[in-house]
């Protein structure tokens, strides 16, 4: 590949990572103002005792939602509690995947290159080359 279709390729790339980030922020703003909207118009219906009304075509609701998280330093007597109530089917172990993908990579180093043999069938392992992109320090 000639150096100007790699530059040009680059300069897509950098571009689109430009614009992905630039949307990202511009979403944490919708949904910044959408809570914002939501919660005014919540209060001002329950103010004026409006369960519901069509506006344009649509219909606003009040709805109430029950959310519930574990208490974060009490979590294994939640779930140690729930398994004894017979709720065990909602507790879910889990494995950081970056975690994961450094334990094994650093045990595949440790044996020659070959994933060990407690891994084998345990684990999908794949790599995938990406381009990474900084900021030069050269002008």
């Amino acid at each position: 590949m000639e150096n100007n279709e790699m530059f040009v390729l680059a300069d897509q790339f950098k571009a689109l990572r430009d614009e992905k980030a630039d949307a990202e922020a511009h979403l944490k703003e919708i949904n910044a103002a959408i809570e914002t909207a939501d919660y005014q118009l919540a209060t001002m219906m329950t103010e004026s005792e409006t369960q519901n009304f069509t506006h344009a075509g649509v219909m606003f609701s009040l709805t109430t939602k029950t959310h519930a998280s574990a208490t974060a330093d009490r979590k294994d007597e939640l779930f140690s509690a729930l398994r004894s109530e017979g709720f065990g089917n909602l507790v879910y172990e889990t494995v950081n995947a970056k975690s994961l993908s450094a334990l094994v990579k650093e045990q595949i180093a440790e044996n020659d290159d070959a994933l060990p043999d407690w891994q084998d069938g345990l684990v999908n392992v794949f790599e995938k080359t990406t381009v990474g992109v900084r900021k030069s320090t050269r002008k």
